[in-house]
């Protein structure tokens, strides 16, 4: 599995303001916008082109478009605030949700939700600002899988190093694209040092 970390200067400015504790709401969705963009940019570098003739005011040209359509899966709630650029990005884009809540006491993740679209032959990337233990990602993944997905791509803002090796045991294949790789969980399973709770500090909540 392919662990990578973005290495972008407007990236790590953004990551440093979303980590402070005294970043507004408005401020927050506005960085996590932009963090969210470049993770989009590198997850999708690699996506298949097709060549298309172009009549240009000059001449006709044998030029290349996007071969297939994306598809964007967000880990409610939380992921709800990394789709925005993908839909900005890619002209044919589908979005679907899988709802899995987190016990805070547990750190187990439970299914309360679930709408795709078809995602067979499509590159499909699962969304959640945060990879803590991984548990979330991991089943979302699964899931995925079994609707028919074979082009997963996992994108996170931060993510815990117990997270990536839990992501990279149960899909080893699964490459994960990240803003940071932060130190460690705490005793209740959050990440340091992390950014707080992603979802109530997006919402304000």
């Amino acid at each position: 599995m392919a662990l990578q970390i973005l290495d972008h200067p407007l990236g790590t400015h953004a990551l440093t303001h979303l980590r402070d504790q005294t970043t507004k709401p408005a401020t927050f969705r506005t960085l996590a916008y932009q963090v969210s963009l470049l993770l989009a940019l590198e997850a999708t570098r690699d996506l298949a082109l097709r060549t298309l003739p172009v009549q240009t005011p000059l001449e006709t040209i044998a030029s290349r478009v996007l071969a297939s359509g994306l598809v964007v899966v967000p880990i409610l709630r939380a992921g709800l605030g990394m789709v925005q650029p993908f839909m900005d990005l890619f002209p044919d884009v589908s979005v679907g949700y899988v709802g899995l809540e987190r016990d805070h006491e547990t750190a187990v993740a439970r299914s309360y939700y679930c709408k795709l679209p078809p995602l067979a032959g499509k590159c499909v990337l699962c969304i959640d600002p945060m990879l803590a233990t991984g548990g979330s990602a991991v089943q979302a993944l699964s899931l995925l899988r079994e609707r028919g997905a074979t082009d997963l791509r996992m994108v996170c803002i931060v993510s815990a190093p117990e997270g990536v090796k839990a992501v990279e045991s149960a899909h080893p294949d699964v490459p994960i694209f990240t803003g940071a790789l932060d130190r460690e969980l705490n005793a209740k399973r959050y990440i340091l040092p992390g950014l707080g709770d992603f979802g109530d500090r997006l919402y304000g909540t």
